[in-house]
C-alpha cells in the first residue's frame, strides 16, 4: 500500500488550504455574528475561487470542472471543511453531480449555469413526515394533460433561498417490493418562479450560521415531461448512482474541522501554563491530545480508503457508512475535548472552537443519521448469513 500523495494532490491541498486561510477565515466572525452571508461577499469570493480553479472542482472536465478523482476530491473537501460551512459551500460551490444524469438539453439549461456561477441547485427529498424513510414521502406528482402536477411539502432544504431551481423527488406511483407495495420515486427539475412552487423561510438552527434551509411548497405545480431527471419511477436509482459519495463529502469536511480544532488544542496545551508548567505536561491534557489525534487518524484512513475504493469501483455502502459514522462522531469528540482543554476560553467567540462544536452536531444527522449508518454496516455483516 502506498499512502503518499502525488505531486498534483499535494498542490491541490496546498492551494485549497491557502485559499481557505486567506479568503474564507477573515470573514468567519462576521458571518457567525450576523448569521448572514451577504450577496456581495458571495460574488467576491466566488470570483476568486474561479480564478484559483477551485469552483465546481468536483465536476468532470467535460463540463468545465476540475475532473478530480474521488480521493483527490476528498482531500480538497477536507481543506474547505476547515472554514465556516456557508462560506465554503456557497462561495466555492460544488454543483450536485446528479445533474450529470440529465439529457443534453437539461445539462445546458440547469448544469452549465451552475458551472458558470450564475445560479445554484438544491436537492429536495426530506419532508416533515419523511426523513430517513424516503419511501415514506407524501409529496407526489401525477400526470395530467401531458404534464406532471406536483403537490406536497419539503423542508430542511439547504440554500433553496439562493438556488435558481430545485431537484425535487416526488412519489409517482407504487411497485411491488420484497415486503409488499412500495412507492416509486421520480426526480423533477423545477424552476424557481414556476406557478404553484413557493420557497418559504426555514428554521433557525444552532449549526452552520449563514447556511440557510427552507420549506418548499408545491400546490398544483405543473411541469412538463422535459423536466423529469432520469427515468420516471427511477428516482432512487438516479440518486444512488450519482449521490453515493455525499456521505464521504460529509466525512471529509468533518476531518478538516477536527484537524483545525486539534491544532488549536495543541497550541494552547503548549502555551498555557498552570502550576509553573505548560498544561500539556499534565496527563489529563496530554492523554486527551493523544486520543484526539488517534481518532482523527482512524477517521481519515477510513475516509480516504473509501474514496480510493470508490475510484477502483470496489467501494461498498458499508465502506462509506463507516467513514461517515466515524468521522462525524470523531468530530464531536475532538471539538468537545478541544474546548475542555481551553477551559472557559474555548467557549468564547475569539476562537473558532465554539463554532466547530456547534456545527459538529448536525453532521451526525444529515446525509443519513449515525443510526442509519450503523444499520447499513450491521446489515452488511449479517446479510451473508441470512440474518
Amino acid at each position: 500500500m502506498d499512502f503518499a500523495l502525488t505531486e498534483e494532490q499535494r498542490a491541490i491541498v496546498a492551494t485549497t488550504r491557502a485559499f481557505v486561510e486567506n479568503e474564507l477565515y477573515p470573514h468567519e466572525r462576521e458571518v457567525e455574528r450576523t448569521g448572514r452571508l451577504e450577496r456581495a461577499l458571495i460574488e467576491e469570493i466566488k470570483a476568486k475561487a474561479m480564478a484559483a480553479g477551485l469552483y465546481a472542482a468536483n465536476m468532470p472536465e467535460e463540463v468545465g470542472g476540475a475532473g478530480l478523482d474521488t480521493l483527490t476530491w476528498l482531500l480538497y473537501e477536507k481543506e474547505l471543511g476547515r472554514a465556516n460551512y456557508a462560506l465554503h459551500w456557497t462561495c466555492v460551490a460544488r454543483p450536485s453531480n446528479i445533474l450529470l444524469a440529465g439529457t443534453p438539453a437539461q445539462r445546458e439549461r440547469y448544469l452549465m449555469p451552475c458551472m458558470r456561477g450564475e445560479t445554484w441547485d438544491c436537492l429536495a427529498m426530506t419532508e416533515p413526515g419523511a426523513g430517513s424513510d424516503l419511501r415514506g414521502m407524501a409529496a407526489s406528482a401525477v400526470r395530467k394533460g401531458g404534464d406532471w402536477v406536483l403537490n406536497g411539502t419539503k423542508h430542511f432544504i439547504s440554500h433553496a433561498d439562493i438556488a435558481g431551481f430545485v431537484i425535487a423527488f416526488m412519489a409517482t406511483g407504487e411497485e411491488d417490493g420484497p415486503r409488499g407495495k412500495r412507492k416509486q420515486i421520480t426526480a423533477f427539475l423545477v424552476d424557481k418562479g414556476t406557478p404553484g412552487f413557493t420557497v418559504r423561510e426555514g428554521y433557525g438552527n444552532v449549526s452552520h450560521r449563514g447556511y440557510t434551509n427552507a420549506v418548499l411548497e408545491f400546490d398544483d405545480c405543473r411541469v412538463p415531461d422535459a423536466q423529469v431527471l432520469g427515468e420516471v419511477g427511477k428516482g432512487f436509482e438516479v440518486a444512488n448512482e450519482w449521490l453515493g459519495a455525499t456521505r464521504l463529502q460529509v466525512a471529509a469536511t468533518s476531518l478538516g474541522r477536527a484537524e483545525r480544532a486539534l491544532g488549536h488544542a495543541i497550541e494552547w496545551a503548549a502555551a498555557r501554563r498552570q502550576f509553573g508548567q505548560p498544561i500539556g505536561r499534565f496527563q489529563g491534557v496530554s492523554f486527551k491530545l493523544a486520543d484526539m489525534a488517534t481518532e482523527l487518524k482512524a477517521a481519515e484512513l477510513l475516509t480516504l480508503e473509501a474514496g480510493w475504493k470508490y475510484d477502483q469501483g470496489t467501494v461498498t455502502d458499508s465502506d462509506m457508512a463507516m467513514a461517515k459514522l466515524k468521522a462525524t462522531e470523531m468530530l464531536a469528540m475532538v471539538a468537545d475535548e478541544a474546548i475542555q482543554i481551553h477551559g472557559g476560553m474555548g467557549l468564547m467567540d475569539e476562537l473558532p472552537l465554539e463554532r466547530i462544536w456547534r456545527d459538529a452536531r448536525v453532521e451526525r444527522i444529515w446525509e443519513g443519521t449515525s443510526e442509519i449508518q450503523r444499520h447499513i454496516i450491521s446489515r452488511a455483516l449479517l446479510r451473508p448469513l441470512g440474518a
